[in-house]
């Protein structure tokens, strides 16, 4: 329980209508969990705004409102703070009730398009195999030691995110990685944070749907690192030719990474195999288990961030030897006649074109590749005819389906992706998602090569409102077997 004058100390105070000194015993921004003792957020989102639901609040027990604008006629059962945005009041009262546990941990946030899952789960195994107590938070899972918490957001909220930190700092763990996905950024999920370190990892088209233009994609995700402080690092990207403009204006020190020029991190590919990668990293040879110039980049900015949080460099690479790639990405399922599937989770045409060519780079010219893709419903529709041109690029065939098609016809969305394909290319169309995997095992010969993209870790498929149960590795196994 904390009085509401401890929460507001680093929050300005427009109007106050109450006792300042209320007890608040719980936080929530859903008028449905309000309960007696609750602060009440009233929130504007893109689907509703949270003012509408002060009064419900109210009537549920909450003795604290925070919101932009009090209501006419308050109710006297309650008290009202006034503020420029809630969000952001939120985001410090959130960090405030939980006592700062950012504060407690060494806590490094990944941001960028592509990689931030692998880089942060990539982290989060390292540290902990040097034997030391961490947490995880990512868009496949979050993590406090062993405990697995399911996630629902790439980054969550700032209620649940200082929960979470809270928890691990009070379970002893020293860092905490963290993705930070560019709507948590605007939305001032990060606020309130104290971060060691951030690390820029690329950045290219997505969430156009969201922010509507690509400068405004990428000004949301330099905000993350013009709020980093001068005790922290910022590490950057050299070969991203936004590299630079993420740290132009950060009081961090800034640190950089490539694998094409010189930079405080450096790392060449000697030799590559599809069960992993001979490195020349920081002018040591190391072998990891990892395939892809994607991943040499992702296991680079791993490095230099373990190198950055003052982990021993000999110690570091030891490990980085023996560390797996993470859930759903470049996932090799492998079928007794000598085919194999890879279940990649790229959903951007970058994310894409990385998979296809170290795919092509790997192959032998006497096999196949299949690509079965698809483009997410209800989300960026600028990507569909480029990812579809990418596909057909690298594809001896490739079939294009559903990916999770949400509130959208998945036919029209098929049409938006072939829009982007020469009519003289090889190409399916299977609305069907578990169809077109089979057919891809159909149509593989033994040693051909099948990549299926977009989906990944996930064991779901979004159809209108409803999550169906749907795991591209199973279905792939499933059709394996099948025509074994």
């Amino acid at each position: 329980m904390k009085r509401l004058s401890e929460l507001l100390k680093n929050t300005a105070v427009e109007t106050l209508v109450g006792d300042p000194e209320t007890p608040v015993g719980a936080l929530t921004y859903d008028s449905r969990t309000a309960a007696a003792d609750a602060c009440f957020f009233a929130i504007r989102g893109t689907q509703c705004d949270g003012h509408d639901f002060i009064s419900a609040a109210v009537a549920r027990g909450a003795a604290v409102v925070v919101c932009e604008r009090i209501p006419e006629q308050p109710d006297a059962a309650a008290t009202y703070v006034q503020v420029a945005d809630s969000a952001a009041a939120m985001a410090d009262m959130a960090a405030a009730f939980y006592d700062h546990p950012s504060r407690e941990l060494k806590l490094v946030g990944i941001t960028g398009t592509n990689g931030k899952t692998t880089t942060a789960t990539l982290l989060f195994d390292l540290v902990r195999a040097m034997g030391y107590r961490a947490g995880l938070i990512s868009t496949v899972v979050y993590r406090i030691e062993e405990r697995c918490i399911d996630a629902t957001h790439t980054t969550p909220d700032p209620i649940r995110l200082n929960a979470m930190l809270r928890e691990m700092a009070d379970q002893g763990c020293e860092f905490c990685f963290m993705e930070c996905s560019s709507h948590a950024i605007v939305q001032q999920r990060t606020r309130g944070l104290r971060f060691a370190g951030g690390v820029f990892s690329n950045i290219t088209h997505d969430h156009l749907d969201y922010h509507k233009t690509f400068a405004e994609y990428i000004r949301a995700k330099k905000l993350f690192f013009d709020a980093l402080g001068k005790e922290a690092f910022a590490l950057t990207n050299a070969d991203d030719r936004n590299g630079r403009v993420m740290v132009q204006n950060t009081a961090a020190a800034i640190r950089t990474y490539s694998l094409r020029t010189t930079a405080d991190f450096h790392c060449r590919i000697v030799e590559m195999h599809l069960d992993g990668m001979l490195l020349r990293l920081d002018g040591r040879e190391v072998w990891v288990g990892l395939v892809g110039r994607f991943n040499a980049c992702n296991l680079l900015a791993v490095y230099g961030t373990a190198v950055l949080l003052g982990l021993d460099r000999e110690e570091v690479l030891r490990i980085l030897s023996t560390l797996r790639s993470v859930s759903g990405r470049f996932e090799i399922v492998r079928a007794e006649n000598g085919t194999t599937a890879i279940v990649d989770y790229a959903h951007t045409p970058d994310a894409l074109e990385n998979v296809l060519r170290t795919v092509e780079e790997l192959r032998k010219p006497s096999q196949q590749l299949l690509v079965v893709c698809g483009c997410g419903g209800d989300r960026d529709r600028t990507k569909r005819p480029e990812m579809a041109a990418i596909a057909v690029k690298y594809a001896s065939t490739a079939i294009f389906t559903s990916d999770n098609p949400r509130h959208e016809n998945p036919e029209t969305i098929l049409d938006e992706m072939i829009a982007g394909v020469d009519p003289s290319a090889r190409y399916l169309r299977i609305a069907d998602r578990a169809e077109a995997i089979r057919t891809a095992a159909m149509l593989a010969r033994p040693g051909d090569a099948i990549l299926i993209a977009g989906k990944g870790h996930e064991t779901y498929q979004i159809i209108g409102d409803e999550r169906h149960h749907f795991d591209d590795r199973e279905q792939i196994r499933k059709a394996f077997a099948q025509f074994a």
